[in-house]
């Protein structure tokens, strides 16, 4: 049966991609900014029930009460696809760092340049970081909120974490709050894998980091505060009555934890 489903909702969500791409594009391209990102978040929106309806895996949102007003950086665990979209129905005006080629895409790469979003040549790391900065700080001081992957890649639930610099520096750079997202969506939607399993992703917002910190202080506050978040999910997930499959990285850090499974 997941097998089907998991057929079922992959099928459902490219022609979703596909069919609104073609239907909206008009009044995406013909519409004020601000006001076209009813498209994408509508497509988000209805992604998240396909899932629902199809694949029997629902969202639970916890801490929207912790999203600030104006600018700030969203800073959530990079498990899965999931994770790229699944937010953005909150967000009021996120901007994206992300890789240039995704730019050359025929139509989406068009849709991206309508969201001035800030596209970086990941072969060129030094310059990508000054560009990264550059963008964020005319996305903040359009009043935009920033999406960052603190660990630039997919990571396998319950893998050893690997935060990377670049978040540092540009918390220290903006002087904006930065709001950590921990979630376990890679159990049920995992990377590189076809299978969509059913059950609740959880999801937790967590409390702002105010900026002030040093650098080191914050990538460290940053990733105790989501590893923290992100362990206790995976305990409740584990402990439900219906768990998914777990991958040998969440298995291994139940152990941990201290939890059989």
């Amino acid at each position: 049966m997941t097998i089907i489903r998991s057929l079922l909702f992959n099928t459902a969500f490219y022609l979703n991609l596909i069919i609104q791409m073609i239907i909206f594009t008009p009044f995406y391209f013909l519409s004020p900014r601000k006001q076209a990102w009813i498209i994408p978040k509508n497509w988000a929106k209805s992604n998240l029930w396909l899932q629902k309806v199809i694949a029997g895996a629902e969202p639970l949102i916890e801490g929207l009460e912790n999203l600030p007003d104006g600018p700030y950086i969203c800073a959530p665990k990079h498990q899965s696809f999931w994770d790229t979209y699944a937010f953005l129905p909150h967000i009021a005006d996120p901007v994206y760092i992300l890789k240039r080629e995704l730019t050359w895409i025929p139509l989406f790469g068009w849709y991206i340049a309508k969201m001035k979003m800030v596209p970086i040549d990941r072969g060129r790391r030094s310059a990508a970081m000054k560009a990264a900065v550059r963008g964020a700080r005319d996305a903040i001081a359009d009043n935009r909120q920033l999406m960052i992957y603190p660990e630039g890649t997919r990571t396998a639930p319950g893998a050893p974490p690997h935060y990377k610099y670049g978040v540092a520096h540009i918390y220290g750079e903006l002087g904006v709050p930065v709001v950590p997202i921990a979630h376990n969506a890679g159990l049920f939607w995992p990377r590189r894998k076809f299978l969509r399993y059913p059950g609740i992703i959880r999801c937790r917002i967590l409390p702002p980091i105010q900026p002030g910190l040093d650098n080191d202080a914050f990538l460290k506050k940053l990733e105790e505060v989501t590893e923290a978040a992100c362990d206790e999910l995976l305990i409740a997930t584990a402990k439900s009555d219906n768990p998914p499959p777990m991958p040998p990285t969440a298995v291994q850090r139940l152990k941990e934890l201290g939890v059989e499974v």
